[in-house]
């Protein structure tokens, strides 16, 4: 039987930017009908490499054969017509236009006249998402559909494009489960039909149930390329990483540690009563300092309203907010900000990190208030903040002056985390702090949320991975429609637990009138009814050599801290200057 044809090949693909080698002699080869994993640590080059067989960038050396004829792409538009198409994390649509017109943009049908056929168009736009579980209707802006929903359009346009090549770059890190069972599928179709696909992903699962061959890259070079069956899960990591798989096996599925106690004291947050209309009814959830509280649910069951009502950014007709005593004025975010509470949001483009300022800008931008005398901003001081999170967070850049947008996600969000920790805060909202980010940075990023507790920050905790939740909560306070349905302490904090609260198989829980973690007889963090040996024997259970290695890595933010905590060593940098 002939092999499949080939239908792109990099060879030898190169690129620098200014003090950075991202790229340095590539290759990469993908054939017709194949699911080929790209794989790596955040900076490994894998967003430099989709970005320059897009069109985004030029390579300084080698070259991209597409069906037998070398090509060079000044736009992502040529790279598109000539049959590449992407479909990245953020979804990349005109969001106050329609849904069909999304989806035809650029390639609208037109009648004899040569006029848009609005009706043609909203018939095959129905259609098209129909396949890809999406029913909505389709002459509403896009942006009124929920951000999974976005992310199916902006697949079903790439496809619809006749690509030869589809790149995805993690597609699922904004879908449901169910959207990810479609996705799936729509893969398996693209392999069926002879399209070829370039699969960016950090979680394993995934690239096993769907990808044929593998490449992996570190620091900018190919050092692996082969067929994903013929490598374990822990080789792959450790090929990844660059380290022994003897150091990966006798680490956990996570960096989160188990030693860690929350005070007992009366919590330092306490929201209470939370509602606003179709989003939250009467939600309650205290946090004690040292203490992380997970918020598990599936999309669109009120964690991220919940953790913005708290923050400010949503303001709720009922209900109170309180931190370290002293009730908040709901609704106002500098209020917020000013009494501790720090949120980094789920979507960290749009939302937290401003792409066109620099990493020093970006860090800055909350503290500069403190760092100013008499309105006038010293910039020693602002480097010195700066300087002691860039060398805190590890955070990889040419220098504290590039773009922040020209950062690999992972490091994108410890600048996030760099900014709201300058603010020495009492408490930390995080909305999936490691979602679209590797195996490396998921580690440094884990270890890190554990190190702030562990000296005392209180951290609200929202992820859809349930190992990370369950890993990383002291107690997780369990969301459906908009309402606590559960709350996990002790030993009911496992996955079956968790699994079994979001199906509404477990026994509800009011806390609307006594926020989460306010009794004196619940446990704080690991006491006696939680010991510290219960995360060890969880994570063990069930868990396979290979799959410990998922998460575990190279984050050793607290190794390198030594005690010194990251978060009063910036809190002090900002108080001595």
């Amino acid at each position: 039987m002939a092999s499949p044809a080939e239908v792109l090949a990099v060879r030898g693909l190169s690129k620098t930017f200014p003090g950075v080698r991202a790229l340095a002699d590539v290759e990469l080869t993908l054939h017709a009908g194949e699911v080929h994993a790209l794989v790596g640590e955040n900076g490994a080059g894998k967003s430099t490499l989709i970005k320059l067989l897009t069109g985004v960038h030029r390579p300084d050396a080698g070259e991209i054969v597409l069906q037998g004829r070398a090509v060079t792409f000044g736009t992502p538009l040529e790279a598109r017509r000539a049959g590449i198409s992407t479909v990245y994390q953020e979804v990349n649509l005109v969001p106050l236009m329609s849904v069909a017109r999304n989806l035809f943009l650029g390639r609208e049908p037109r009648n004899r006249l040569g006029l848009l056929d609005c009706r043609r168009m909203h018939r095959e736009a129905a259609e098209v998402l129909r396949a890809y579980g999406v029913r909505a209707d389709v002459r509403q802006p896009l942006r009124d559909l929920g951000v999974g929903a976005q992310q199916m359009v902006a697949l079903a346009r790439a496809v619809a494009a006749h690509a030869r090549v589809v790149v995805m770059d993690e597609p699922t890190s904004s879908l449901e489960p169910r959207e990810v069972e479609t996705l799936f599928g729509v893969v398996r179709r693209l392999r069926d039909d002879g399209i070829a696909v370039i699969y960016v992903s950090h979680r394993l699962d995934e690239l096993y149930a769907l990808c044929d061959t593998v490449t992996v890259l570190r620091d900018g070079r190919r050092v692996h390329h082969g067929r994903l069956a013929d490598l374990d899960r822990l080789t792959l990591v450790s090929t990844m990483l660059g380290r022994h798989v003897g150091e990966l096996r006798e680490e956990g599925l996570t960096k989160f540690g188990g030693d860690r106690r929350a005070a007992d004291t009366r919590p330092v947050l306490e929201a209470r009563g939370l509602t606003v209309p179709r989003k939250l009814h009467g939600v309650g959830v205290g946090i004690r300092p040292g203490e992380v509280v997970g918020l598990g649910g599936l999309l669109g069951s009120g964690r991220t309203e919940t953790a913005q009502a708290i923050a400010g950014a949503l303001p709720p007709r009922s209900g109170s907010v309180t931190v370290a005593g002293v009730a908040l004025r709901t609704g106002s975010p500098s209020a917020a900000v000013r009494a501790g509470i720090a949120l980094l949001p789920e979507d960290r483009k749009s939302e937290g990190i401003v792409p066109g300022l620099s990493v020093r800008e970006n860090i800055a931008l909350a503290v500069l208030p403190r760092l100013s005398r008499f309105g006038l901003v010293s910039e020693a001081r602002v480097d010195r903040v700066v300087d002691t999170f860039v060398e805190r967070l590890r955070i990889k850049a040419s220098s504290p002056h590039q773009k922040a947008g020209e950062l690999s996600g992972g490091n994108q969000q410890k600048v996030l985390l760099a900014r709201w920790l300058a603010m020495n805060p009492k408490v930390l909202l995080l909305d999936e702090p490691t979602r679209g980010i590797d195996v490396g940075a998921k580690a440094e990023v884990q270890g890190l949320v554990d190190e702030l507790a562990a000296q005392g920050l209180a951290v609200l905790l929202i992820s859809s991975d349930p190992e990370e939740l369950v890993e990383g909560s002291d107690r997780v306070v369990v969301l459906k429609d908009g309402a606590v349905v559960a709350e996990l302490t002790g030993d009911d904090v496992t996955g079956d637990h968790l699994m079994r609260s979001i199906a509404g198989d477990a026994p509800a829980r009011n806390t609307t009138e006594k926020p989460a973690g306010t009794r004196a007889e619940e446990p704080a963090g690991r006491t006696a009814e939680k010991p510290a040996g219960r995360t060890a024997e969880n994570k063990a259970a069930g868990r396979t050599a290979d799959n410990r290695a998922a998460g575990s890595t190279a984050g050793k933010a607290a190794e390198r801290a030594a005690g010194k905590a990251v978060g009063s060593t910036a809190g002090k940098a900002v108080a001595d200057d």
